[in-house]
């Protein structure tokens, strides 16, 4: 990262430091400058957690890039894991000592970071290390940065949704899920089906990667070259910068689901949710059930309608939107929906929007809001938080040689590449899933942010309900509905 060479000083003074008397300046841009063998900065803004009193001594909480020493000139830092490195001082008075505290923690007050947070730690979700990975290394470093928890471990699904249908958000800054992606899935639709949900959604939300896929966690981090660690998640969400989230509404009758991360059907959905009888096996399963499932290939019957981006209306083939009306979701094998309260989804006409549509059958149809699916997953490298649109990933007919060669680029994003891939952005979407190509009287499953919204008549499970028919849904995107802290500032204004 950047190290100013000059500003304004705001203070400079003669300190201890591991017992030697050394000058240190505090500069009116947040840089703390020392000399300790050669000379070093501390970047308050980046770096500092917060600031603390020992007796005559100073505590700067601080975490740097591993290799970075606290905090050399010439080290550069930056795209690694972080460390945590302290800076004590002692003051050679007791008036400098109070100048000090009052000059460092007027610019921490400065920087707005938030002060109260709620944190939803899921103790079952993943490897069940959430709840270790909370006390051990998220709530040290809240601690350091002087940030009050609030804290509640899920205990069953839809639990974090319950929650925050009723919390008095006006007690918090900002809302932590230490999880994978299921809980902030699950706090987006609580906010939603508010009756304020126009205000609820605007409260900020935090993800520290703790389970299985840690899509969010990997996007957010690595889109400015962080790794995707506890500790970096942690230091974004003290720091406090945000960034918009683009929020889907997937309907089908009356019955709603907001998604922020994807929606699966064919091969990802298959491997996605029947893999959970391998669970035991860890993230392996993943693999290993994907190619057994190229290995004894479907493809699925049915079509897809689509208002592409621009610049995307080569694909496809013209078409007109068609009305769903109300009776799609009429399966008794699903959840019988609640009437809502909070939003009711974009208010857009789809009818005169310019529509195109492909048909089966297809390997799979995979539609992305963010690039990256899992920490090893990235199933969409072109997929932007807040442009308003959709990725829509597709493969048809793929032998399965080259689909095994297509399935190795996931980590890199090098799959879009493929001849039998199809890559584009959409506004809106129209799903009409059909049965197996190979035997009418199997259908598949639909899969959103790693929950089933539907099963069809013999796939795995289809005896368990679920929110939607295995029929049409359609999908529309809000721009930037939602708020993420970030690891740097990105908003959008509508």
């Amino acid at each position: 990262m950047d190290r100013p060479d000059s500003s304004r000083p705001v203070l400079s003074d003669r300190v201890l430091i591991n017992g030697v008397v050394t000058p240190l300046t505090f500069f009116a841009d947040g840089v703390l400058r020392w000399t300790e063998r050669r000379q070093r900065t501390l970047i308050v803004e980046k770096e500092v957690l917060g600031v603390k009193v020992e007796g005559p001594k100073i505590r700067i909480g601080a975490l740097i890039h591993a290799g970075a020493g606290i905090c050399c000139v010439a080290s550069g830092g930056g795209g690694g894991a972080l460390v945590r490195r302290d800076l004590v001082f002692e003051p050679l008075s007791e008036d400098s000592r109070k100048l000090w505290c009052q000059k460092l923690l007027e610019f921490l007050d400065s920087l707005e970071r938030p002060r109260r947070l709620l944190v939803f730690v899921n103790p079952f979700g993943g490897s069940k290390a959430a709840s270790k990975i909370f006390a051990n290394e998220v709530k040290p470093l809240f601690d350091g940065a002087g940030v009050q928890l609030t804290l509640h471990e899920t205990q069953y699904q839809l639990h974090a949704k319950e929650v925050v249908k009723t919390l008095d958000l006006a007690k918090y800054d900002g809302i932590v899920c230490v999880s994978g992606d299921g809980i902030l899935v699950e706090v987006v639709n609580g906010l939603l089906e508010r009756e304020d949900w126009d205000t609820a959604i605007k409260m900020p939300l935090g993800v520290v990667p703790a389970g299985t896929g840690n899509g969010m966690a990997k996007s957010l981090l690595d889109s400015v070259g962080e790794p995707c660690k506890v500790m970096n998640a942690v230091l974004a969400i003290i720091r406090g910068h945000k960034r918009s989230l683009d929020v889907s509404t997937i309907w089908q009758g009356n019955t709603k689901f907001f998604s922020v991360l994807m929606l699966a059907w064919g091969l990802v959905a298959d491997v996605d949710i029947e893999s959970e009888k391998y669970r035991w096996m860890g993230s392996a399963r993943l693999d290993i059930y994907a190619i057994q499932r190229i290995v004894h290939l479907r493809q699925y019957n049915g079509s897809i309608s689509f208002v592409p981006a621009p610049g995307f209306e080569g694909f496809g083939e013209p078409t007109s939107y068609k009305d769903s009306g109300e009776s799609t979701n009429t399966d008794p094998s699903q959840e019988k929906p609640v009437k809502a309260l909070g939003y009711e989804g974009p208010d857009i006409s789809l009818e005169n929007m310019n529509w195109r549509t492909i048909k089966g059958p297809f390997v799979s149809v995979w539609l992305h809001n963010v690039p990256w699916g899992g920490e090893e997953t990235k199933a969409a490298p072109d997929a932007e938080f807040s442009d308003g649109y959709l990725d829509v990933i597709i493969m048809k007919a793929c032998p399965k040689l080259s689909l095994l060669s297509l399935m190795t680029g996931l980590s890199s994003g090098t799959h879009v590449k493929s001849p039998y891939v199809f890559y584009f952005k959409v506004k809106a979407f129209v799903l009409e899933p059909g049965a197996r190509a190979e035997d009418p009287t199997k259908e598949g499953i639909v899969d959103s942010d790693g929950e089933v919204l539907a099963r069809g008549k013999g796939a795995y499970k289809c005896q368990q309900k679920t929110l939607m028919s295995y029929n049409k849904l359609q999908i529309t995107v809000d721009q930037g509905l939602a708020t993420l802290f970030s690891p740097e500032q990105n908003i959008h204004f509508s």
